[in-house]
């Protein structure tokens, strides 16, 4: 026997309930009456009765309880005769079962959820909480909720969230080794070449870092306020700095924000999304800096910019632009 812990098993233990009646009664009007009645009771009913057919339709053994055409084999009860309590022994053992996995939330332990984009593409997701995930560029990451937590895997690439609050179920990434900590805020995660950052646009967020190598310190937490940007590569010391919000969601607008940064990392960045690839003649020029706002669908524009500031010349060839003296 399954005793409801809260308010939500309770509901999806009446769920089951339903179902199973309609499954042994057929649809009676006195079935169909009571059923509409609780559904329309509260949003929630409905919620966990959608949901108690789904598992309905895979639990196993249903199937045995079907129809050829694979619809629910519903008769009157005067039908089954003394047979009555054989048919409905199978019928509470699989409510038993879909209860079971209504209260317990198997629902929610499917396999994960993947979302990427490709090289130039971004995407919005929108998750069953009404968390909205923003994919950058050649991006990779999985999503999985479960009953107390909502998880999220960046393999690669850069996404921001913006979580909608649940104090019970926290919002947690994990990238690399640095896993984030959230409960309802908007923060932009990327992982690329081995480096792992964090950008706290509003709310709050914790990074607990856990080694990465036998030996290393024991994990080390760091809280995070809005404007904030943590840096970290493994086991490294993490570096935590100033951002502007408008600065850190640029590619939302699709453009890049320079602010006497390295020619190196400017180019590294624009190659990110595509298109003709930049690179220079001389890697001492990797050391100039570049200031301005740049879309990220135009090197060629890119190209020209910096020509032009610091008296380089552009060579064009074949889907790279090269940069030199």
């Amino acid at each position: 026997m399954v005793t409801p812990r809260n308010g939500a098993d309770q509901v999806a233990a009446e769920a089951a309930a339903w179902l199973a009646r309609l499954e042994s009664t057929g649809r009676t009007e006195a079935t169909e009456t009571g059923l509409r009645a609780w559904l329309e009771a509260d949003p929630s009913h409905r919620s966990a009765f959608e949901k108690a057919m789904d598992l309905w339709a895979i639990l196993p053994g249903a199937a045995a309880m079907r129809g050829d055409d694979g619809a629910a084999d519903i008769r009157p009860v005067s039908a089954f005769g003394g047979g009555m309590a054989r048919r409905l022994r199978p019928l509470a053992l699989a409510a038993s079962f879909l209860l079971v996995a209504l209260v317990s939330g198997w629902w929610l332990f499917q396999q994960p959820t993947g979302y990427s984009t490709a090289v130039g593409e971004q995407k919005v997701a929108t998750l069953e909480d009404g968390t909205r995930i923003a994919l950058n560029t050649d991006t990779h990451l999985n999503v999985r909720y479960e009953e107390d937590r909502r998880s999220i895997v960046l393999d690669d690439g850069e996404a921001m969230f913006e979580v909608a609050r649940n104090p019970a179920r926290p919002f947690v990434v994990t990238a690399g080794n640095k896993i984030v900590t959230a409960i309802g805020t908007s923060f932009i995660v990327r992982k690329t070449g081995g480096v792992v950052t964090v950008t706290l646009i509003s709310g709050k967020v914790r990074v607990d870092t856990h080694p990465a190598a036998a030996g290393a310190p024991a994990v080390q937490s760091t809280m995070l306020t809005p404007g904030e940007r943590f840096a970290a590569a493994d086991d490294a010391a993490a570096m935590v700095t100033p951002v502007s919000s408008e600065a850190a969601t640029a590619w939302r607008r699709g453009q890049v924000m320079f602010n006497d940064t390295p020619l190196a990392a400017a180019i590294a960045e624009l190659n990110r999304y595509g298109g003709p690839q930049i690179d220079v003649a001389d890697p001492r020029l990797g050391g100039l800096t570049v200031s301005g706002v740049f879309a990220t669908n135009d090197t060629a524009e890119f190209a020209d910019a910096v020509a032009a500031l610091h008296g380089l010349a552009v060579d064009r060839d074949a889907g790279r632009i090269r940069l030199g003296r």
